[in-house]
């Protein structure tokens, strides 16, 4: 009885909607605003546009959320996943503060510790020390406070011998050691995570994932965790929900979460426009940009084990590379990976060109069921690579059995379809 009392919500959603207006809003100042104005009704081009802006998309509205109610209770380790879009990351933004709702309600009990992307809450010109202090005192903590964790946020990041140099010269992996640190040691109610974990090695996202289970489990603090990982999200979560366009479609047990969100990968889009879609890191896509991706002769990405997979990318460049490499990385549904291809080279590319490339995939190799792709474009050897672009994006596709003789494929077998087993001899003795 005593512990249905202390069960008590520390974050409640009521009707939450966030749009976003595409193209420029405002020009700050009532000259520029009336410019703009004039220029519109004349059907001119926007004098105070923002140089790259889409002058089709100009007042354009996107609901990122579209009516979000949730509760949230002392202690739990809340799982939020749904395909890219589905308004999960800017769910997380608006709890941590970084935007406002366009309607709703939110309530939260207690301090926010954010980690919603590398660097999130640091400042590049601070040592790593600094920034631990700087964070601390964001969530009101006194600097005997933060010198009493101190060791412990030091030693948990692995960067204490570069603890005193500005994190600037941190590679992304430190970084994110260090603000994972920071957020989980810090007195902080809420924790809230975004995928930025993936930039970090397996040995440390464990230990992660372990700090934030102890963090739910014995400290009794709330944490909200968003992955395309299914396994970290079986691994933390004890309840899940599933964002789909803005809206929670499910809440509750983690395994029917999971199984609602494999059943909204679409395989009917052929056609992917990829110039606005959000990068994996930072630096993708600032000196080559795929702009489109086509499954070849479709009209759905659905393939049987012996139809080759064409696919049809275009990019541009904005410098001059000597070899642009290319390679997929699969996963199946539940985002479990499955492998990645051999690097394919693209070839030369010249600045303000605009280069279409046709590649295949053999899928006969794969099981049946429902799969899905990241593309990976690089300069360099796979050892040394550089990424220059790498789409958010999720292609889906999907695989069928065209051998009639065989069952139907069982979920235990695994994913890779191995090619027959060849007999060499068989002998009988005596």
């Amino acid at each position: 009885m005593q512990q249905t009392r202390e069960r008590r919500p520390v974050i409640e959603v009521r009707g939450l909607k966030k749009q976003y207006k595409l193209g420029q809003i405002g020009g700050g100042t009532l000259t520029h605003d009336l410019q703009s104005w004039w220029a519109r009704v004349r059907g001119k081009e926007d004098p105070n546009t923002v140089i790259g802006t889409d002058a089709r998309l100009f007042g354009q509205t996107f609901m990122a959320l579209n009516g979000v109610d949730l509760t949230v209770y002392q202690g739990e380790a809340l799982g939020i996943i749904g395909r890219n879009g589905a308004g999960k990351s800017t769910l997380l933004k608006i709890l941590s503060r970084i935007t406002a709702p366009t309607e709703g309600e939110i309530r939260l009990r207690g301090r926010v510790a954010s980690m919603l992307e590398v660097g999130t809450g640091f400042n590049n010109e601070m040592t790593g020390r600094e920034n631990i202090y700087m964070n601390g005192a964001i969530l009101g903590m006194t600097k005997a406070e933060v010198d009493a964790k101190l060791d412990q946020i030091i030693e948990f990041s692995e960067c204490g011998e570069f603890i005193d140099t500005p994190v600037k010269r941190y590679s992304s992996g430190m970084f994110v050691k260090l603000a994972f640190a920071v957020a989980a040691h810090l007195d902080s109610e809420i924790m809230v995570m975004d995928e930025v974990l993936a930039v970090g090695d397996m040995k440390f996202q464990q230990k992660c994932l372990g700090k934030m289970s102890d963090v739910a489990g014995q400290e009794g603090r709330t944490v909200l965790y968003v992955s395309h990982n299914m396994s970290t999200i079986r691994q933390l979560c004890t309840r899940c929900v599933v964002l789909d366009k803005g809206r929670v479609i499910f809440d509750g047990d983690v395994e029917q979460a999971i199984a609602v969100y494999m059943e909204t990968t679409d395989v009917n889009v052929v056609h992917y426009d990829l110039k606005d879609v959000s990068r994996m890191t930072g630096s993708a896509g600032k000196r080559l940009r795929l702009e489109t991706l086509d499954f070849v002769d479709k009209e759905s990405s659905v393939f049987a084990d012996t139809e080759p997979m064409r696919v049809r990318i275009t990019w541009r460049v904005s410098e001059p590379f000597s070899g642009v490499n290319l390679k997929l990385n699969l996963h199946f549904r539940d985002s479990t990976p499955v492998g990645i291809t051999h690097p394919v080279d693209l070839g030369p590319a010249e600045p303000g060109r605009l280069y279409t490339t046709e590649f295949t995939f053999d899928p006969s190799l794969l099981g049946e069921g429902q799969y899905f792709f990241y593309v990976d474009v690089f300069d360099g050897a796979l050892a040394q690579a550089v990424c220059l672009d790498k789409p958010v994006t999720e292609f889906a596709f999907e695989v069928t059995n065209s051998d009639l003789s065989m069952p139907e494929w069982a979920s235990g077998w695994g994913r890779i379809h191995f090619p027959p087993v060849r007999l060499l001899s068989t002998r009988a003795e005596g």
